[in-house]
């Protein structure tokens, strides 16, 4: 089969384009022993279902599971209904309750605090069991049942306690996720507190925080009660101080690397960094002689094979290697998570699809119309680029049917 296709470009025309990229190697991995990496996983939509805008989630989870139990078998641990999966962006509640426990019935779960490594301030943390290989999960928790609007406070708490009470009832490790909810309802930085303390407090494991930028959900503009981002920091690190026994680490999506490692430096002995920046993560995650983060990424959902084995390149101690596997994969993550970045799901989604992943290229609520056929066009270029079309004649074959579909003669 020719691996060529003629493909949209930015001026309106089309161009022949002759694949050129060598797949990643795919193999099994162990988990990484230097870095904690979490991939945050989408779901897949059942092609008989309504999954139309505003509609209920209809989820495939046959293949859903199989994602999973894919990036498992790469070495990562699996961030369960996060923002990725579509929370807010056609994931409802009920779904996302019952996505949470089939999951984790997949898992023989350890929360990632008692699996060790080091621990993203430098500080080594627990040492690293003898059932380290075992599957990882971690799920997030939110406020998402509650209907838009402003809630009292006490509301949102409540949603978030209905929520970390399914994450205790699996056994799986809590992510709090930012709150749309508490965003509109916080008239202060004391009211982050408030909500926080009480979460904190009734948690049986260390949790992980969540601090999502306005980038990725606008709705959270001003979260931790403040438009800066250096008055936010101080919030969160006094949080962490606070309630160090209980933060296994933060995971920080803002796209600024320069302030990802100003918080990282502040954080208590033993708190993890886990980076969520899609456009700076190798250097985050090697970091320097002193720090490092760890990884909760959207992006390694995507470029899986990649991202396993440039950790095993990590742990091995070969950063030439590392820079190598993971260099072509970031023009392609600045891709996908390019403005308006809350579609990046569709790069995600795209990408599992031209992997064999999943049998179509849909979404719940309809979000593959998220990206144009240029930008997905880019997308591809780039995959191909970075070595994460894993089967290059599937994804030819599969690109050019949408691309027929969608009125270009490809």
């Amino acid at each position: 089969m020719s691996l060529s296709l003629r493909l949209p470009t930015g001026d309106g025309g089309l161009e022949s384009y002759q694949l050129t990229g060598t797949p990643v190697a795919h193999g099994t991995y162990q988990p990484a022993t230097s870095r904690l990496a979490f991939a945050a996983a989408h779901v897949v939509p059942d092609p008989l279902g309504d999954n139309s805008p505003g509609a209920p989630a209809v989820i495939d989870w046959e293949h859903t599971l199989e994602f999973r139990r894919h990036l498992w078998s790469l070495g990562l641990s699996v961030a369960e209904a996060m923002d990725t999966a579509q929370r807010g962006m056609g994931l409802d509640w009920p779904a996302t309750q019952e996505l949470i426990r089939r999951s984790a019935a997949e898992a023989p779960l350890r929360s990632a605090s008692a699996i060790g490594g080091v621990a993203g301030g430098g500080a080594p943390a627990t040492s690293r069991p003898s059932g380290a290989s075992e599957k990882r999960i971690a799920v997030g928790v939110g406020t998402d049942q509650l209907p838009a609007g402003v809630h009292p406070l006490d509301a949102v708490i409540a949603a978030y306690e209905e929520q970390l009470a399914l994450a205790e009832e699996v056994g799986a490790q809590p992510i709090l996720m930012a709150s749309r909810a508490l965003c509109a309802a916080a008239g202060s930085p004391d009211d982050y507190r408030k909500v926080y303390d009480r979460l904190l407090g009734q948690s049986s494991r260390p949790v992980i925080l969540h601090w999502l930028g306005s980038m990725f959900d606008p709705a959270l503009d001003g979260y931790w009660g403040s438009d800066s981002l250096d008055a936010a920091a101080d919030v969160v690190v006094e949080l962490i101080n606070d309630n160090t026994s209980k933060v296994d680490g933060i995971k920080v999506s803002l796209l600024d690397a320069s302030k990802e490692v100003a918080l990282r430096k502040r954080l208590p002995a033993g708190v993890r960094l886990y980076t969520g920046d899609d456009f700076n993560y190798p250097e985050l995650i090697r970091g320097d002689e002193d720090h490092h983060s760890d990884a909760l990424l959207g992006i390694f959902a995507a470029i899986a094979p990649a991202a396993a084995a440039a950790l095993k390149a990590l742990d091995d101690g070969e950063l030439t290697k590392y820079d190598e596997i993971f260099a072509p994969t970031v023009p392609l993550a600045r891709q996908i998570f390019s403005a308006p970045t809350y579609y990046y799901k569709t790069g995600i989604a795209f990408l599992a699809w031209l992997n064999g992943h999943q049998p179509g290229f849909g979404m719940v609520g309809g979000l593959q119309t998220g990206r144009s056929l240029p930008h997905l066009a880019d997308t591809f270029r780039l995959a191909d680029a970075a070595g994460v079309l894993t089967s290059p004649e599937l994804a030819v074959d599969r690109f050019r049917k949408l691309l027929i579909v969608g009125g270009v003669d490809a």
